[in-house]
């Protein structure tokens, strides 16, 4: 069973973001690191790059395949998580805190509301 914490928001392709902070960090589900096993390299987005909901922003590489992580919302990148680097298995094993992927600040925090719930992201899973 995955682990679908409740303060988070969720896309249908598997990011996560938290839109209560400020800026939001944004990283993969653990169903979705546990689907693409060990990963091996991410290519993290520019910072200050402004993307649009649903924009390919990053690319996630593991043993099995290469997958495009996509912006949950519009607005504007404003880190990366250079730990991934050097350490890419950190979004196996902590996706959620150590293993973000980046953080943005959001164009219009309401928007995130359109996002799935936790309930719906585990309904989506199963």
């Amino acid at each position: 069973m995955s682990n679908v914490p409740d303060n988070l928001r969720y896309r249908e392709s598997h990011e996560w973001i938290d839109p209560k902070q400020d800026p939001a960090p944004v990283g993969i589900t653990d169903h979705a690191q546990a689907e693409l096993t060990d990963v091996v390299f991410v290519e993290l987005p520019k910072v200050g790059a402004q993307v649009q909901a649903g924009d390919q922003v990053a690319v996630i590489e593991s043993v099995k395949a290469a997958s495009d992580i996509y912006a949950p919302v519009s607005g504007e990148i404003v880190e990366v998580n250079e730990t991934l680097t050097n350490e890419p298995g950190l979004i196996n094993t902590d996706p959620y805190l150590k293993g973000w992927i980046y953080k943005m600040k959001i164009a219009d925090p309401s928007v995130a509301d359109v996002l799935l719930s936790p309930d719906g992201y585990r309904t989506h899973i199963a």
